[in-house]
């Protein structure tokens, strides 16, 4: 179960609001694209994956080593959320609304928000983006149309999240696909401790210039 508490008056939500709402544990959402209003979410069991515990398939691996897909850092947001907004197989509605695209992309301007991104032969495949505060990396969404482009991009993330010093992925909720990675659930006291912690430190995203020259095998390498 989770908590929401529902806003109808959007000039109330700014980003700085939604960062302090991030601080306290809480994330908005929407009831679908078409709906105008945000409700705030916090979650009785949340999402965490542990990236020192971090599981990486063999064969996704491979994947990533042979750098199949080009992997960027910060240069198509609008892209980005708008696949992670497109219908898929088995999902015709998304949460990702209007106000959404609004907040994040002014957080992503000022550098609280971030994205990985999965290219191959010029055209976005696959990515993720999430919040960045403190030592704490917030994953939103991610999509994928070719297989594995947003599994390398989670890889990627992760990689450069222990590169920079942060202390918390936090996954939001815990789903079968952020399993297979070794995500799990925490309560939510246990949750607001691990954010506390994240958020006296200061991890470094680093920018999109450094992220192109990632390799997959630098990756894997930082991964440990």
């Amino acid at each position: 179960m989770s908590r929401a508490f529902r806003d109808r008056d959007q000039d109330i939500v700014t980003p700085s609001l939604l960062l302090r709402a991030y601080a306290c544990g809480i994330f908005p959402m929407a009831d679908s694209a078409d709906d105008p209003t945000l409700y705030w979410v916090e979650p009785t069991m949340r999402g965490v994956l542990p990236m020192d515990q971090f599981h990486l398939p063999r064969r996704l691996a491979r994947t990533v080593r042979s750098d199949v897909f080009e992997v960027r850092v910060d240069t198509d947001f609008e892209g980005v959320i708008a696949g992670c907004a497109a219908p898929r197989s088995g999902r015709q509605e998304t949460w990702i609304n209007e106000p959404i695209r609004r907040l994040y992309g002014a957080l992503f301007r000022t550098g609280h928000v971030h994205t990985v991104e999965a290219w191959r032969d010029g055209r976005l495949v696959g990515g993720l983006y999430g919040v960045t505060l403190g030592a704490a990396f917030f994953g939103e969404s991610m999509f994928s149309e070719e297989r594995d482009a947003s599994k390398v991009a989670l890889v990627h993330l992760v990689a450069r999240l222990k590169r920079g010093g942060f202390r918390l992925l936090d996954a939001q909720f815990l789903t079968a696909h952020l399993a297979q990675f070794g995500a799990a659930e925490v309560p939510r006291d246990e949750y607001v401790r691990m954010l506390d912690e994240a958020l006296e430190g200061e991890g470094v995203f680093g920018s999109a210039q450094s992220a192109v020259s990632l390799s997959g095998a630098e990756a894997l390498a930082a991964l440990g």
